[in-house]
């Protein structure tokens, strides 16, 4: 078929026509796409929807304030861990070492904490309730012989020259080993002789000078190789009636855990405890609680308990679960759930 010239000229025009329309249809739906996005809500479980209701009026509301100049850092990611290592106290995500891990290899538990970046919490449990240490401690030649001590040391020092967080916890009140040598340390019967658990493991008075010297003497060797919190486990009176003890429990356990803090804590090393709950007389200062077998539907409630101002940094919670309602908090969990 032959198609004249100007039919040909119109047939272009009309194209051209076509095309710039098209081009200003589709600009004009770009522009609609990113003012609708304004009205896109997302949903707790994944999904979106449109609240054509939202508007960029402050009127009934409050504008975001700008942020302080030294803000709580708080990281959440695993793996991707870093804490504030300044001189105040910052929340904190980690992971933990436990005796039994220890146990079964302080070299793998190294080799574990050599794939985490620097400045992420390290917990290691340090000593046992039968008072062995589980690093060479020139407090008490003592060892636990089902720990590689040669391997623990190395692993100490990895983290103090790596400038991780490395928190060391023991058990403060419970220790077979200073009980047995330290008789008028411990806490008697009404015969005289010293209580022990069912583990055969000796307690310990916090009212006793004694004690208290101990435990600073401890906490004086694990600040020079480089730690920067302890964590007082076992700092309670056990679960008896046996036991012969003038003065109020909850108030020599309160006076005790001042006195340490007020000897040890410095403005780069925090003096914490494990509380049975969390109504823990924690002493005001560079100070921590730490809970333990904590169910997390009970998280909110625990920290609202434990009166602290600031839950969310003084508030550490040891548990194996990831479960997002802890992420209010400061977490640890097994070294070998990492990834």
């Amino acid at each position: 078929m032959n198609i004249s010239f100007r039919t040909r000229q119109r047939i272009k025009r009309g194209g051209l026509v076509a095309l710039i329309v098209i081009a200003i249809l589709s600009l004009l739906f770009v522009l609609w796409f990113i003012w609708l996005g304004r009205f896109v809500v997302y949903t707790r479980d994944g999904g979106a929807k449109f609240d054509m209701t939202l508007t960029d009026d402050f009127s009934q509301g409050q504008k975001a304030k700008e942020p302080e100049k030294n803000p709580v850092k708080i990281y959440y990611d695993e793996g991707e861990n870093a804490l504030n290592a300044g001189t105040d106290l910052a929340q904190m995500v980690g992971y933990y070492a436990d005796e039994e891990a220890l146990r079964e290899g302080a070299d793998t538990v190294l080799s574990q904490v050599k794939n985490l970046p620097t400045s992420t919490p390290i917990l290691l449990d340090v000593k046992t309730a039968k008072g062995a240490f589980l690093y060479s401690s020139a407090v008490s030649t003592k060892r636990d012989s089902g720990i590689n001590t040669a391997a623990m040391d190395q692993l100490i020092t990895y983290l103090a020259d790596n400038r991780y967080y490395a928190i060391a916890r023991l058990p403060a009140l419970r220790d077979y080993e200073y009980g047995l040598n330290h008789v008028s340390d411990g806490l008697p019967t009404a015969g005289g002789y010293l209580w022990a658990d069912d583990d055969y493991c000796y307690w310990l008075n916090p009212a006793s000078q004694g004690t208290i010297t101990y435990l600073i003497s401890i906490v004086t060797e694990l600040k020079s190789l480089g730690f920067d919190e302890v964590v007082f486990g076992d700092f309670c009176f056990p679960d008896t009636e046996e036991i012969v003890f003038d003065g109020d429990k909850n108030e020599a356990l309160a006076n005790a855990a001042k006195t340490l803090l007020t000897a040890c804590a410095t403005e780069s090393f925090a003096v914490s405890f494990v509380g049975q709950d969390a109504t823990f007389p924690l002493p005001e200062g560079r100070s921590r609680l730490y809970l333990l077998g904590t169910n997390a539907a009970q998280a909110e409630a625990l920290a609202i308990q434990s009166g602290l101002e600031n839950p969310a940094v003084n508030l550490v919670f040891l548990t194996e679960i990831h479960d997002t309602r802890f992420d209010a908090y400061s977490v640890l969990r097994p070294l070998a759930a990492a990834h």
